[in-house]
């Protein structure tokens, strides 16, 4: 696992330098209520309208699904695979590209869209500060997806699919189903919780026809102590890391 604490430290010198803590903690409250009950409002990006969600989403849940999605890479591993450059997909502030390069022996570039111009300023950032070979740009992930891939350029979708419409949803998998057929590797991880996750078993059954396996993980949840002064303050208690994840490689 890399050291990470250095990167947390400029995280917080980076959303915190106008922001209280208790504006920090009111801003995570708000967006781990809309991400349990209120996930409709995601795909029109009501979870990164205000600095103090983007704040709460930059410190806590970037770190976590960093943290999350390292465990996952190696224990598939991923890890282990040599690639020339991962195209992540959604990639957010950049934290899934980022764990998975990192984890590697031989560490590949990072090639992220996102259709939030504030997240692919993020995710670049975030490349710059972990020293790695990146570059976000502003994109559509079910467009980006068209053209030939190839086994040494993966796609990653992490905390992105379940966030689509769905007629883009429907889409991507189509795209999905004929890069993997192709043997483009692929992975694609999401929460576990099952109340908006009509979709997964469609998904698992079509590209698991392509020889896609499906997981869920729980991993002990070993966090750095400032994430845990932050979940502390927000009333949040992650004691495990859990996902669910399609892969191939």
């Amino acid at each position: 696992m890399t050291d990470i604490t250095a990167w947390l430290a400029a995280l917080e010198e980076r959303h915190l330098a106008n922001l209280t803590h208790s504006e920090l903690t009111r801003a995570l409250r708000a967006l781990s209520s809309m991400y349990v009950e209120r996930r409709e409002k995601l795909a029109s990006g009501a979870a990164l309208d205000s600095a103090g969600k983007r704040a709460a989403f930059a410190l806590f849940y970037g770190p976590l699904h960093f943290l999350t999605i390292d465990a996952v890479v190696r224990a598939l591993g991923a890890n282990m695979k040599k690639f020339e450059a991962i195209l992540d997909l959604g990639c957010g502030t950049g934290v899934g590209g980022a764990a998975w390069a990192l984890a590697c022996e031989e560490v590949p570039q990072i090639r992220g869209v996102d259709r939030n111009g504030w997240a692919v300023s993020e995710a670049n950032w975030t490349y710059s500060q972990l020293g790695l070979r990146g570059r976000a740009r502003t994109g559509d992930a079910v467009r980006d997806l068209s053209g030939t891939r190839s086994s040494d350029h993966p796609i990653l979708l992490a905390y992105t699919v379940n966030e689509l419409p769905d007629a883009p949803r429907a889409a991507l998998l189509e795209k999905l189903v004929e890069a993997t057929r192709k043997g483009t590797p692929l992975l694609l991880v999401e929460p576990i919780a099952r109340r908006d996750k009509a979709w997964w078993p469609e998904w698992t059954a079509r590209l698991g026809a392509e020889g896609v396996r499906a997981d869920e993980w729980r991993f002990p949840a070993s966090l750095p102590a400032s994430l845990r002064l932050i979940a502390k303050g927000a009333g949040l208690d992650p004691r495990e890391l859990t996902a669910r994840s399609l892969s191939k490689f």
